[in-house]
């Protein structure tokens, strides 16, 4: 009987061993029966993501399974309305909030409270022929999808989307645009570089700069700087000869725009579906307390018929439809889906 004993004593032990361990979520966690560990450790060698030890590395865990099991839910619901998908994306182990802290901090109700609704004369406003559909990517206006990183310089992102589409339209030269020029020397007025900011004064302020250097010679660091002013004394890569801003809450002038030329825009994306879109024409819940800026390149209408403003991001080619957004238009609301028709502006020659 000494032998069944020692065995009973082994087992007792390794048994032991086990409720001692699970009594660490982050052990527990190794053992097999839990999928999502795997999936979790695949997504951050994917991503280069590290912690900066245990117990953050369970709380971003714990992040990540909810934001997952949120994802896989929607994408499984058999709803008859829903035209868009998620993914989990290079965002997957951030909240909702602190997503919307790194990314998404355009603040311009001040700006607003001084504009006036209503009638707005712009250059586009007597078009009569618009086409059913537009993508300025096909004629060489847009440049690649870039990623702003943990710098909330997202205006920035879309005021210079905007004039590289005009510089291809005007000169037929196609030419990357500094951001970071932006961010380091535009300090003097209504932008505050990683803070926020507003596209019509960067357009100012290059205006008034006799232009913006090249991403080449000043690449983008993400991060705030000294302003280099000898790299912009000696690159002005794109001039422009001021803006124009389209009339608030009218979709129907942003398409006359679009038609002509990429548009710079806000909208509220404080929705967490935004941070996991992945596909499709956005049609999901949104206000109009607008916090990102994007920029319009194209417009079109799907094969079921809804129609769909195409905007380019400035997170990475990683999200959406290869860094791209397609979001409803032609909605009752007067501001636009999401806020898209309350702000928007581009620059002149």
């Amino acid at each position: 009987m000494a032998f069944p004993k020692a065995i009973n004593s082994l087992s007792f032990f390794v048994l032991s061993m086990i409720f001692c361990l699970c009594a660490s979520q982050t052990m527990c966690r190794s053992l097999p029966q839990d999928p999502m560990v795997e999936r979790h450790e695949q997504w951050m060698l994917q991503h280069g993501r590290a912690y900066t030890d245990a117990d953050e590395r369970d709380r971003r865990f714990e992040i990540f399974r909810q934001n997952v099991e949120y994802i896989e839910a929607f994408n499984n619901a058999n709803s008859s309305d829903k035209e868009y998908d998620l993914a989990v994306n290079q965002f997957a182990d951030l909240t909702n909030e602190e997503f919307k802290a790194l990314r998404n901090s355009l603040r311009m109700k001040y700006y607003m409270s001084n504009q006036t609704v209503g009638k707005r004369s712009f250059r586009y406003e007597n078009v009569t022929k618009i086409p059913a559909s537009v993508d300025w990517r096909k004629k060489g206006a847009v440049t690649s999808v870039k990623d702003q990183g943990e710098c909330s310089s997202c205006w920035a992102f879309s005021a210079v989307a905007a004039i590289e589409g005009l510089m291809k339209l005007t000169t037929s030269y196609t030419v990357s645009l500094s951001e970071q020029q932006l961010i380091d020397c535009d300090t003097k007025g209504f932008n505050h570089g990683c803070n926020y900011g507003l596209m019509d004064a960067a357009f100012k302020f290059i205006h008034h700069n006799h232009g913006l250097a090249s991403d080449q010679d000043y690449p983008y660091k993400g991060k705030e700087g000294k302003c280099k002013v000898d790299t912009i004394d000696r690159s002005h890569m794109a001039k422009i000869g001021g803006f124009e801003d389209l009339p608030r809450n009218d979709e129907n002038a942003l398409l006359k725009a679009v038609a002509n030329l990429p548009v710079s825009v806000v909208i509220d994306s404080s929705d967490g579906d935004f941070q996991f879109y992945s596909s499709g024409v956005f049609t999901g819940k949104c206000g109009t307390n607008y916090d990102h800026a994007l920029t319009i390149v194209g417009y079109g209408t799907t094969k079921g018929g809804t129609k769909y403003w195409l905007a380019k991001n400035s997170w990475g080619r990683g999200w959406g439809e290869d860094g791209y957004l397609r979001i409803q238009r032609g909605v009752k609301a007067k501001e636009g889906k999401c806020g898209i028709a309350m702000l928007s502006s581009y620059p002149v020659v």
